[in-house]
């Protein structure tokens, strides 16, 4: 895949668009070349009949003698139906190879998509709608199949009847030809200005197009947050501004059409009259035939009714441009987050965790984690406690590499991090988030997520130590249940005690839980930090906490404030200090005021 380091997104280009489908096609190309070799021989065919209509004509007009006409009439109409069904042999040959190779490449091109789309950092998907980004794959799909229906229906068909036309009525009428030739050349050249100036707009209209979308799907997304506070007015509001203006730029931009259209229909008159004109004026000094005025007229025709889709083909030609460059402004984005060349896999035997000296900005001006410096040792249980804000889940995600650092590194037994294969590092982590958001899949393909290559009962097994059986069980269809878009028809513990079950079938050697029972009742929890303890032995495990009762257990509990860290203990050391972060966030815990 092509990709540009330095290059801005707003740069991208046409020739860098062509390319993209281009790589899409891949090894298609000779079946795609087949069905275009055979439209054109079809388009040649087409263009060769009205040679037989002229002389058809040209019989009838030289012989009075009915007899003798007769024969040569039919004889000329067998050859045109002959090519007439060679032309739909052709055409039907070249469909046999052009339709199922655009499907293909259509579906190409969306793996293509998905697969660079995918992988890119936590941050770029943060920052892009959901729905806008699906729209995105399927724009650039159906934008190939609008490029490549419009060249080979539309602009290779114009080509050959154009030249063809020309060609055979130099040798016939040479004034047609020239009126031909320059009629084609106005045409042509005003279609091409006009188009070129009108996709800017078009590209407002996709723009504009890709805001409703995303309004539509923030909306549906967060209905719930609608619903509570009672946002439906102000959301529909919302909605109405963007799709209004998209209803201003679409109307814009048909009225830049109909433009075209008029000028169109201006230039196809101006020629039918002086094909007219001439044809009346050699006529009647018998320069031409009547068969010659046929197979003038008849050009005319065919070309009118090509050049007026040329002007279609090439604004829908820019408009897929525009509708494909926002998916291409992904493709041709590189990764935030990339392996080094021949990055290693990960190795892990111990489990030992450093941070050296990690410092993380978002922005230029405000750190993150400064300066921090910090070992896990292997198997051990750390908490790491704070205010909001302190950085907690920013350190975890850093072992994740989510995130690249600023400065510093993060080694695990002795490799650093960022000189190894994110899979492999990501492979040896079970990562419990703090909001889950599970797959509209099946509960057993959910938990079976954590390792796609366990049995059923393995599943089942983790389900159950997970405690996710307790409320699986009462479902009518188990572990068949679909879960819903995100989850959403399981409650936050529900969905908690899956990604926990996840975490169990994946048995890595580092776990990290980012208040991964903050949803649970006391009951639940009392469950799942039974079985958490079974599966925190054999592993390093960092535990992200507000509710400390969970962590007294634990063998070390880090407090952090403002990117720093600032007491390091057990619960004991900590909670009997004199004064403290933890002491104060136990105190109020205790005493009920949080």
């Amino acid at each position: 895949m092509t990709n540009n380091n330095n290059k801005k997104i707003s740069e991208t280009t046409i020739r860098e668009i062509l390319v993209q489908f281009w790589y899409g096609i891949g090894n298609l190309k000779p079946s795609l070349f087949s069905g275009v070799f055979f439209f054109f021989v079809s388009r040649i065919i087409m263009v060769i009949v009205p040679l037989f209509y002229k002389n058809f004509f040209d019989v009838i007009g030289k012989s009075n003698d009915v007899n003798i006409t007769a024969p040569k009439l039919i004889h000329i109409i067998i050859l045109i139906l002959i090519l007439n069904f060679a032309d739909q042999a052709c055409w039907q040959v070249a469909n046999y190879f052009y339709l199922p190779t655009v499907s293909k490449v259509m579906a190409r091109l969306k793996q293509i998509s998905f697969d660079y789309l995918i992988k890119h950092s936590h941050s770029f998907f943060t920052n892009n709608f959901s729905g806008s980004l699906v729209q995105k794959v399927g724009r650039f799909s159906r934008a190939f199949e609008n490029i490549s229906d419009g060249l080979v229906y539309n602009f290779m068909p114009l080509v050959v009847t154009v030249f063809g036309s020309i060609i055979v009525t130099w040798f016939i009428a040479p004034v047609f030809a020239i009126i031909l030739l320059i009629w084609v050349i106005i045409y042509v050249i005003f279609s091409i200005i006009f188009s070129t100036w009108k996709i800017k707009y078009d590209k407002l209209v996709a723009a504009a197009d890709s805001l409703t979308t995303g309004y539509l799907s923030d909306s549906i997304t967060n209905n719930n947050a609608v619903t509570f506070f009672t946002g439906h007015n102000y959301e529909s509001k919302g909605f109405k501004d963007v799709s209004n203006d998209q209803a201003k730029k679409y109307l814009f931009s048909w009225q830049l059409g109909n433009i075209s259209d008029v000028v169109q229909v201006f230039l196809i008159t101006i020629v039918e009259f002086l094909v007219f004109y001439f044809a009346i004026k050699y006529w009647k000094v018998g320069l031409i035939s009547i068969g010659t005025f046929v197979l003038g007229q008849t050009y005319i025709i065919g070309l009118s009714q090509q050049l007026w889709g040329l002007n279609k083909t090439i604004r829908n030609f820019y408009q897929s441009i525009a509708d494909s460059k926002e998916m291409v402004d992904i493709l041709l984005t590189r990764y935030e987050i990339e392996d080094i060349p021949n990055a290693k896999k990960l190795i892990i035997k111990k489990g030992e965790i450093e941070f050296r000296g990690v410092t993380f900005k978002f922005n230029k001006d405000t750190n993150i984690l400064d300066n921090l410096d910090l070992v896990i040792k292997p198997r051990e249980k750390v908490a790491i406690v704070g205010h909001s804000g302190a950085g907690k889940t920013t350190l975890v995600r850093l072992i994740m590499r989510l995130y690249n650092l600023t400065a510093g590194s993060i080694c695990i037994d002795g490799q650093d991090i960022s000189a190894v294969t994110q899979d492999s590092l990501r492979e040896h982590i079970s990562f419990v988030p703090q909001d889950p958001v599970l797959f509209h899949r099946t509960l057993l393909e959910n938990i079976r997520y954590g390792n796609r290559k366990a049995t059923d009962e393995e599943v089942k097994k983790a389900a159950k130590l997970a405690h996710c059986d307790e409320f699986i069980e009462s479902l009518p269809l188990k572990y068949d249940t679909y879960v819903g878009e995100r989850g959403i028809k399981l409650s936050g513990g529900e969905r908690q005690r899956v990604a926990i079950a996840r975490a169990i079938l994946k048995k890595a050697p580092i776990l990290i839980f980012d208040e991964a029972t903050s949803s649970l009742d006391s009951y639940s929890e009392s469950l799942i930090q039974d079985a958490l303890k079974h599966l925190m032995e054999n592993s390093t495990t960092i535990v992200i906490a507000h509710r400390l009762s969970t962590i007294r257990k634990m063998d070390r509990i880090i407090s952090m404030e403002k990117g720093l860290i600032v007491e390091d203990g057990t619960h004991d050391e900590l909670a009997n200090k004199e004064s403290g972060l933890y002491k104060n966030l136990w105190d109020l815990q205790v005493s009920g005021f949080i």
